[in-house]
């Protein structure tokens, strides 16, 4: 199993012969305008809330890659109003997938689409693929809701830590107590201003409290 970040909360998983596309933001991004998108072809997008900094390439992609998209009911429904055909989840469901299972669960943040809509609640994944138990957190405070993932044994956790607008690092390092998860990749930073982090400062940070913290550089990958 394979881990790209292309940068803010884009990342891409490749699993069982399938790319898994998460929150695309890419062009509108300064570090990652660069990138075409056209080519990054994935089987699936998985959104967790409706944010212009999670959502901004999700049409022009899927409209690209004829990509599965899977998110909260009221997106998928937003979706369906721009022709495609999403596969809509709520908070505690789970479904099988042909690369293995995704459960929706809780966060907590706010979820707006751009043009003003609804966009239900946010919401992060779990993903049960290739024997690998991976928990995509999205934008979210910390919640004693992450407790509920304790006993799942997950192998790696990809956790926003850029505060103001979600956990920043000391509360990250918290939610890794809480999900009993040693294995981060830290997401959701440095894109602006008000996110911007001291990146040694926050190693250090999580390297003191016995976590493994990676800090990717733009599309840099790793295997998980």
């Amino acid at each position: 199993m394979k881990l790209t970040f292309y940068g803010q909360s884009t990342i891409m998983i490749e699993t069982e012969g399938k790319k898994l596309l998460f929150d695309p933001f890419i062009s509108p991004n300064p570090a990652a305008k660069h990138i075409d998108i056209h080519s990054l072809k994935p089987d699936y997008i998985l959104v967790s809330h409706g944010h212009g900094d999670h959502v901004a390439d999700l049409i022009a992609i899927q409209k690209s890659s004829n990509a599965k998209v899977i998110c909260i009911a009221e997106i998928a429904t937003w979706l369906g109003k721009h022709d495609i055909e999403a596969h809509g989840m709520n908070i505690g469901g789970g479904f099988n997938f042909d690369f293995g299972r995704v459960k929706m669960v809780n966060a907590i943040h706010s979820s707006t689409m751009p043009d003003g809509a609804a966009g239900g609640n946010p919401a992060g994944f779990v993903i049960y693929s290739g024997g690998k138990k991976i928990y995509f957190a999205g934008d979210t405070a910390l919640t004693y809701d992450m407790k509920l993932l304790e006993d799942e044994n997950l192998d790696w956790a990809i956790l926003p830590i850029g505060d103001n607008y979600t956990m920043g690092v000391d509360d990250a390092i918290k939610a890794t107590k809480f999900i009993n998860c040693n294995n981060v990749i830290g997401v959701h930073y440095d894109t602006f201003p008000v996110i911007a982090i001291n990146k040694d400062e926050s190693i250090e940070k999580f390297v003191k409290a016995g976590v493994n913290i990676k800090l990717l550089a733009l599309e840099e990958s790793i295997e998980l």
